[in-house]
């Protein structure tokens, strides 16, 4: 089983590294927004089945565990989806980007994070309700381990704010 894990592990891994850098290219033309969501759904979906491999449940753990998950990645979708409708937007006036726009996609960011934070703190006693607290722990590590390879190839693909260029006038 190890090998097998192994494998979705290193597989997973390329898939969310290619489609997060795939997902944010800023060079050239933009990539149509369908393609967006394909790769999205994609690496959702693998999201998913990386859990479901690690977390390895048994059958009544996972008949209450699946079901409380799809509502957590739903409210954890949806601010993903904000921040990169953020990141979007940043992306494509981070050469003329003014000092209150870039306060603003700031404010948004945070807010965002901030609200990412909080799903997972009060989904925190929901999962422990049905499995122990090393498994929930395991849980939120794999999640936070996939969330820095994905945040971890999204840097490299997002321009740095040059605040040697003068800003444009509000």
């Amino acid at each position: 089983m190890s090998n097998t894990r192994l494998l979705l592990t290193a597989t997973l891994a390329c898939v969310l590294s290619g489609a997060a850098v795939g997902a944010t290219d800023t060079g050239g033309v933009d990539a149509p927004q369908t393609q967006s969501g394909i790769l999205l759904d994609t690496i959702r979906a693998n999201r998913k089945a990386f859990v479901a491999v690690n977390l390895q449940l048994g059958a009544e753990e996972a008949n209450s565990f699946w079901p409380l998950y799809d509502r957590y990645q739903k409210q954890i979708n949806a601010i993903g989806d904000r921040v990169a409708a953020i990141i979007e937007d940043y992306t494509a006036s981070f050469r003329d980007l003014s000092n209150d726009k870039a306060l603003q996609l700031m404010e948004g960011y945070l807010a965002a994070e901030a609200e990412r934070l909080q799903v997972r703190r009060t989904y925190l006693a929901e999962f422990a309700k049905i499995l122990p607290g090393r498994t929930v722990a395991r849980f939120y590590q794999i999640e936070n381990k996939m969330d820095a390879v994905l945040r971890y190839d999204l840097a490299a693909t997002i321009p740095v704010v040059d605040e040697k260029r003068s800003a444009p006038a509000k």
